[in-house]
């Protein structure tokens, strides 16, 4: 996969994913971020965590790879291999366990991971998200690679942008007027003015703090 399918299949994954930061994908686990690998790695990090958990210390963060053999890994894999996870206690390699940003790193082996089978519910959505969202190629600008929750008010969105290069964090303050910050965000994270560099978080190559905007 080349730099731009990498990316094409993270959005993706992404916006299929995302609901679950209100659904639980299984039991009382939540997904609390969707985080593009760094260096254009063919993976993709998804962090976890119960109802409560709002913060990078409190979730496990899940890297899994985007192709299993000859497979391309899709969402309703990953939730499969999630919910396997999450059922019952396992026991990792200590070279398959690291941190990163504060959370537990678990790197997953997908070709002897089990995956959970869908249920009816999944299968209703995919029908209904079809038929209300259906695919198209055309591509949104920005174009929303992942987010973290970084606290309960606090989300970081992971960005990129034509003509910039990199993914651009963007992080919001979610009691603020949602409305204005989303017609604005276009331009506010091109302002370089209000760029930073997080040496923290290896999924962007530059941060927007725009929690007071």
């Amino acid at each position: 996969m080349d730099e731009e399918e990498i990316a094409e299949q993270q959005a993706d994954i992404t916006r299929l994913l995302f609901h679950h930061i209100q659904a639980p994908f299984t039991g009382s686990h939540y997904i609390r971020g969707v985080l593009p690998a760094p260096t254009a790695a063919e993976t993709v990090r998804i962090a976890t965590g119960p109802e409560n958990a709002y913060t990078p210390d409190d979730l496990v963060a899940y890297e899994i790879p985007l192709h299993a053999d000859d497979h391309v890994v899709t969402a309703h894999d990953i939730i499969g291999i999630l919910r396997a996870l999450h059922a019952g206690t396992h026991v990792y390699a200590s070279d398959r366990v690291g941190t990163v940003m504060g959370m537990t790193l678990v790197r997953v082996d997908v070709t002897a991971a089990e995956v959970a089978d869908s249920t009816p519910a999944d299968n209703a959505l995919t029908i209904l998200r079809s038929l209300a969202h259906p695919f198209t190629e055309e591509q949104p600008d920005p174009r929303l690679r992942g987010f973290l929750f970084l606290g309960r008010n606090r989300l970081r969105l992971y960005l990129d942008i034509e003509g910039a290069s990199g993914v651009i964090a963007a992080d919001v303050r979610l009691s603020s007027a949602v409305t204005a910050l989303l017609a604005a965000l276009p331009s506010l994270i091109t302002e370089e003015e209000r760029m930073a560099a997080d040496a923290t978080d290896p999924h962007c190559a530059r941060v927007v703090d725009l929690t007071e905007w």
